[in-house]
């Protein structure tokens, strides 16, 4: 549940940003008539997203069919691998992604092409929702509880929140870090991946890709990871009560190599040196 939560909370932000930055620009340049191609375009970004997610689901079963263990571990290291990524691409562009989306409507405007601003928004929208169907998927792929109501239910709330953040920046009036929240959510990226990342690690121990290492811990007596809790703890940071040394190793190292890569240059660029002010709701 922590995860998804975690995940859809994020993904349904950046897609909310994206809409509302393209609402309140068009808003100032009293282009309001044009709010229908954000909208059209917004919407089928989610209808889109949701047939991805159709098309992954049924596709999952014969794809387990040719070798669960093989395609669950690709799946994990791919969402390890775009969930680096993006962590990354969005420490860099954060800050200039208002700039970059007023370019573009300014752009569309001036050659009177607005059915541009559809596509501004189609292609916010469904980046993060299918950005969000394979998160989710190595989230489930690497749980180790199959508590699926649970799931939805931190994906639900995850949605709920990212929507009335939307709401409060662009539409209550109030002044936000992006950078900031940006900066958290990250962090809690940065566990997941890292837990998918040792996840991946003891698979490969058990198909016998990697040679099998002593446990590193046992604190099941504590904090089992099949319980509640600890199934929780498990999606939003990886917790193990009982994992390898190589598991513990990988996700330490994971941690050490992808966070360096996260904050050390997010902290050296030079958009990242830009004054830290806050950015208002309904600022150009």
């Amino acid at each position: 549940m922590g995860g998804t939560f975690v995940i859809t909370l994020r993904e349904g932000f950046e897609a909310a940003l994206i809409l509302g930055i393209v609402y309140t620009y068009l808003q100032k340049i009293g282009a309001e008539r044009h709010y229908r191609y954000a909208t059209r375009g917004g919407l089928l970004g989610v209808l889109a997203s949701i047939a991805l997610g159709v098309v992954v689901t049924a596709l999952s079963g014969p794809l387990l069919d040719l070798g669960p263990d093989v395609i669950g571990l690709g799946v994990i290291f791919v969402a390890v691998v775009v969930l680096t990524w993006h962590g990354y691409w969005m420490r860099q562009h954060a800050r200039a992604m208002p700039g970059d989306v007023q370019k573009q409507i300014d752009q569309a405007q001036a050659t009177h092409r607005m059915w541009i601003i559809g596509v501004i928004a189609f292609t916010g929208v469904f980046r993060e929702g299918a950005e969000t169907v394979l998160f989710m998927w190595g989230l489930l792929t690497q749980a180790t509880s199959t508590s699926g109501w649970a799931s939805a239910l931190g994906a639900v709330l995850g949605l709920v929140m990212a929507a009335s953040l939307g709401w409060a920046i662009f539409r209550g009036g109030r002044h936000v870090s992006l950078q900031r929240f940006f900066g958290v959510t990250s962090i809690f990226l940065l566990l997941l991946a890292a837990g998918m990342f040792s996840t991946g690690i003891g698979r490969l121990e058990t198909l016998g890709v990697l040679p099998a290492t002593p446990t590193a811990w046992d604190t099941r007596f504590v904090l089992d990871d099949h319980g509640v809790v600890g199934g929780f703890l498990n999606g939003l940071i990886g917790y193990r009560s009982r994992p390898s040394m190589l598991e513990a190793g990988g996700y330490l190292i994971y941690l050490i190599v992808a966070g360096t890569l996260l904050f050390r240059q997010g902290a050296s660029s030079p958009r990242s040196r830009a004054p830290k002010g806050r950015i208002p709701a309904h600022a150009a």
